[in-house]
């Protein structure tokens, strides 16, 4: 019999789990392989957490998190934050443990690895010895091939592949192409910014922004590296429709024009007025 798996019954099998986990051990992991979001595997890991203390089961119960980096996060920033919250809420972090799966009949621990698509790993011209598009790392351009540039998970651009990266590469592959078409210098340049919105509790959030040497990025006008409720708002009621509405019809292209007003900067790097990015 053949089940359809969508992102709504994904969600409710987990939550079914949960209800099931009354004692023993809940172990999540952050493989050794690259992913889209460096956030999700603990993102889940806290929200058990949160759970089981409300329903009085956290005493019964040991919370690890296994990740295969050397850190817990790669912005040492938010990587302090996170550290206080595991050890506030007794979670066990084990580092460069790359574990991927428990088969629970054997209880044995399986390993695996992440592929790309067949569409790249067939045409080793345009990619690195990774599987990914090779491509200069400001302008998204290939390094051989001027006309081809990437966007998102394919490029090897060394990011976090998140949509928040998506959202801010996207306006600079538009507009190195029309310069390109029109035989211009490029004059647009990806900084490598990231956004992860790392859910910790029900209610709260810490919102991690960063850029390609992992130095923060921050958007609002205050400290991000702090569990806040505003966060949390802002990750459950507004992120969403900003991707469904906005990303994916190429109204969106990231945070920066908002960074620029929160932070007093009323002039990008060309000296035009930002309010051109949000009207």
């Amino acid at each position: 019999m053949f089940v359809q798996t969508t992102p709504q019954n994904m969600l409710s099998l987990t939550y079914e789990i949960l209800q099931q986990l009354g004692e023993g051990n809940a172990i999540f992991t952050y493989p050794n392989s690259p992913v889209k979001c460096p956030g999700a595997p603990q993102k889940i890991c806290y929200l058990t957490d949160h759970y089981l203390r409300k329903v009085g089961k956290r005493d019964k119960v040991s919370i690890t998190y296994n990740t295969s980096l050397p850190v817990i996060f790669g912005v040492k920033k938010y990587a302090d934050a996170l550290w206080k919250v595991c050890e506030e809420r007794d979670i066990n972090v084990n580092l460069r443990t790359n574990l991927i799966k428990v088969n629970a009949v054997f209880h044995v621990a399986c390993y695996s690895t992440n592929g790309y698509p067949e569409s790249l790993s067939k045409n080793k011209d345009i990619t690195n010895e990774a599987g990914f598009v090779e491509v200069d790392k400001n302008t998204l351009q290939h390094i051989r091939f001027p006309n081809i540039f990437t966007i998102g998970d394919c490029g090897s651009t060394p990011n976090s592949k998140t949509a928040a990266a998506v959202a801010a590469q996207s306006e600079v592959v538009y507009e190195n192409m029309v310069c390109l078409m029109e035989g211009k210098p490029m004059k647009e340049a990806y900084d490598g910014y990231a956004s992860c919105p790392l859910v910790t509790a029900y209610d709260k959030c810490i919102l991690a922004e960063f850029d390609y040497n992992l130095t923060p990025l921050e958007t609002f006008p205050f400290s991000q590296d702090k569990e806040l409720y505003s966060m949390y708002v802002l990750k459950k009621n507004c992120m969403p429709p900003i991707y469904w509405h906005l990303l994916l019809r190429g109204h969106w292209n990231g945070p920066a024009p908002f960074r620029k007003l929160m932070h007093f900067e009323f002039k990008d790097k060309n000296r035009k007025s930002i309010f051109r990015y949000v009207l």
